[in-house]
C-alpha cells in the first residue's frame, strides 16, 4: 500500500510533526501493539510492529514536497485496506493541514 501527501512545510519540521505524533500514538495504543522499531535512515523513516497476531513493516519518506508512505499489509488486514488508507489519509490532513 502507498500514500501520498502534501507537507506544505520544510523536511525538517514535517519529521519533527511526524516523531511527535509517532509519540502520542504510542502513549495512547502502545498496549495493542509490542516488538515496535522506528529508525530513521537520513529523510526515510523504517517502522516495523506487531499487533492482533500480526506483523506489519514499511517506510515513511519525507521528500520536498510530500510525505510517501510505502508498507506491505499482513493477508489478513488486505480486506481492512480501504478503511486502513483513509483512516491514514485522514491523519495525515490533520497534521500537516
Amino acid at each position: 500500500m502507498r500514500i501520498e501527501f502534501p507537507h506544505k512545510t520544510t523536511r525538517a519540521n514535517a519529521r519533527k510533526i511526524i516523531e511527535d505524533r509517532l509519540k502520542n500514538l504510542q502513549k495512547e495504543y502502545g498496549q495493542h501493539a509490542h516488538d515496535v522499531d522506528h529508525q530513521w535512515q537520513g529523510d526515510t523513516l523504517h517502522l516495523s510492529f506487531k499487533a492482533r497476531g500480526m506483523s506489519a513493516k514499511g517506510t515513511l519518506e519525507i521528500t520536498d514536497k510530500d510525505v510517501v508512505i510505502d508498507g506491505k499489509l499482513p493477508l489478513l488486514a488486505k480486506p481492512f485496506e480501504s478503511r486502513i488508507r483513509s483512516t491514514v489519509e485522514r491523519e495525515a490532513e490533520s497534521m500537516f493541514a
